[in-house]
């Protein structure tokens, strides 16, 4: 703190002072031009409410968006890192076959809208999926047993599980493109010399990438693999395009029952900035803790 009190000068006071003035402009514009009536009174009631028939405090819309945005990232994190080291692991395989398929399936999303990959991925690959493992009456048939409640903590409402698994695997497909092609650097970015030595203590070809390869690579691949973490956190909000009730879809229903437009959204975006300035201190420490060993 002694250091950046030092090192704040008149130019920071400046800067400041501008950006604060730009801020009362733009307040000032909806405040007078649009005619803007603020009820951030409302807001709270969305967070939680009291529900007379079990007699205690539930979430509500913001709170149950934030807690379904959390499960798809996590879950969503989850796949893509299993999903783009594989695809790293092709990527950087000898064999052509294998190489050039992963290479076309990177490609191809990388290059392509996300908004568009959802919808393909949606209405031709997990509706499909969930239809042939008969995932929707599985989920059913959960929702009114014994075990609901512990079901609801990993995944909320039971009956929305198919469209749960949806979204976390259509984000989990789109992000492990750009998780492989991460993949793919840190282990291209490896000495050949550690190899070399590896091969020479007799180590095989699993007990090399297990050992030497990847903790390298993984430790070099940190800071981009963070920063797509976080990306991925904030491409889900895409999910909501398929009716996925996560934080930016019930921000949509809020603002179309109460027309409170500037307050919903600057509520949802302090969700995601909460979300993501956690992961980007979380990712900040491990990768310290990585220079350290």
């Amino acid at each position: 703190m002694q250091t950046l009190i030092r090192r704040f000068t008149w130019i920071d006071a400046a800067l400041l002072a501008v950006l604060a003035a730009f801020a009362a402009y733009v307040w000032i514009q909806i405040d007078g031009r649009l005619n803007y009536v603020w009820r951030w009174e409302i807001i709270p009631a969305y967070m939680f409410r009291f529900d007379e028939a079990e007699g205690r405090w539930v979430a509500n819309l913001f709170v149950t968006g934030f807690l379904t945005t959390l499960r798809i990232c996590i879950y969503a994190s989850v796949l893509a890192l299993i999903f783009g080291v594989i695809l790293g692991l092709a990527r950087t395989a000898s064999n052509l076959t294998v190489n050039l398929l992963a290479r076309t399936w990177l490609e191809c999303l990388r290059n392509v809208p996300p908004v568009v990959v959802v919808f393909i991925f949606y209405f031709f690959l997990s509706e499909q999926l969930i239809s042939a493992f008969g995932i929707e009456q599985w989920a059913r048939e959960v929702a009114q047993g014994d075990n609901a409640r512990i079901w609801e903590f990993f995944v909320g409402d039971p009956r929305l599980l198919p469209v749960l698994l949806s979204g976390t695997l259509v984000l989990a497909l789109f992000e492990s493109a750009f998780v492989g092609e991460i993949v793919r650097a840190g282990l291209e970015s490896v000495d050949p010399g550690q190899k070399e030595a590896a091969r020479a203590l007799g180590m095989g070809s699993l007990h090399e990438l297990r050992f030497v390869v990847l903790p390298q690579a993984m430790r070099k691949a940190l800071p981009p693999m963070a920063n797509q973490f976080i990306t991925l956190v904030k491409d889900s909000s895409i999910v909501s395009l398929i009716s996925v009730q996560e934080l930016t879809y019930r921000t949509v229903e809020l603002v179309s029952s109460t027309r409170a437009v500037f307050e919903a959204w600057i509520t949802t975006a302090a969700f995601y900035f909460v979300l993501c300035f956690g992961l980007s201190l979380l990712f900040r420490r491990l990768e310290f803790l990585g220079r350290d060993q």
